[in-house]
């Protein structure tokens, strides 16, 4: 005797995706024209990036010829790459480090401290006449005073060490940073602060929340400037009785006539240079996040 067994075959369920709807008339431009305004944006910052590494390219490269096809005395202005070859030896015996610090240090130090007093001095002198016209005089006779004219005062002063090369950086790094200050305060948008005025702010909120803001990149002008001017007047003040730094070197080096060792020291100085301005310009724009640049109004 047989038994059939039933099979139970469970239907299969096809379960289908809807295709997606074909683009609308309207789409179609709007993509073409998101991603032709993606791939420009991407080609100006190429062409934004490209074109100072050009200049640069250029530079080293006239650099490099020029004495080697004798359009220049070699021993004079040696090849870029004989100064590279200089700096590497520089920085591997320890000499470039020790000498970038010691010079770092006097720089940062004499920056800091007219830094902290020219923003303030500033501000008063900017928000408060009397305070003005009481300052004004003395600040305007030591204003046009060359620092490095007074370098040999500060040596009798304040001796031959480290005090007179840093009072010496932060006399000449204050006046720029002050007479920034004073115009970024003073030319706030009057419409700014009636406006905050009449909404019932106090003197301490009107400076927090919009004198200070509206002066920053003024105050940032004068910060820069004074950067720069650090490194001038500290290479200036090591050339005359240090034993250390960057200005030090190059004097050395020249004396001794080690050419490309002296080139190698100007380079340090001017990558140290390059280094003040990228930090204060990225600090710049983190403080002025509120600014609208006119590429994005």
């Amino acid at each position: 005797m047989s038994s059939a067994v039933p099979l139970l075959v469970r239907p299969i369920e096809v379960t289908t995706t809807p295709a997606a709807p074909p683009p609308t008339a309207e789409a179609v431009p709007a993509a073409r024209s998101a991603l032709a305004r993606t791939a420009g944006s991407a080609g100006s910052t190429v062409l934004r990036l490209a074109k100072p590494l050009l200049a640069f390219a250029l530079l080293l490269g006239v650099w490099e010829l020029a004495p080697r096809f004798g359009l220049v005395d070699e021993v004079f202005l040696p090849p870029f790459s004989t100064v590279v070859q200089a700096f590497a030896e520089l920085a591997g015996n320890g000499q470039l480090a020790e000498h970038a610090s010691a010079s770092l240090t006097r720089s940062v130090t004499g920056f800091s401290f007219a830094l902290v007093i020219a923003v303030p001095v500033g501000i008063a002198i900017a928000w408060y006449k009397p305070v003005s016209d009481f300052l004004n005089p003395v600040l305007e006779l030591f204003r046009n005073t060359a620092a490095l004219a007074l370098l040999p005062v500060f040596v009798l002063i304040l001796g031959i060490g480290e005090t007179s090369k840093i009072a010496l950086i932060g006399y000449a790094t204050f006046f720029p940073i002050l007479l920034n200050t004073i115009t970024g305060v003073r030319t706030v948008d009057p419409l700014l602060v009636k406006s905050a005025v009449s909404l019932g702010f106090s003197p301490l909120r009107l400076f927090q929340k919009v004198i200070l803001p509206a002066a920053i990149p003024s105050i940032f002008t004068g910060i820069r400037m004074a950067a720069a001017g650090s490194i001038l007047v500290l290479i200036a003040a090591e050339m005359i009785g240090a034993r250390a730094g960057l200005g030090y070197l190059i004097t050395a080096a020249q004396q001794n006539f080690q050419i490309p060792q002296m080139y190698a020291g100007i380079v340090a100085i001017s990558l140290i240079g390059l280094g003040f301005n990228f930090a204060l310009v990225a600090l710049e724009r983190r403080l002025s996040r509120w600014r609208t640049s006119p590429a994005n109004a």
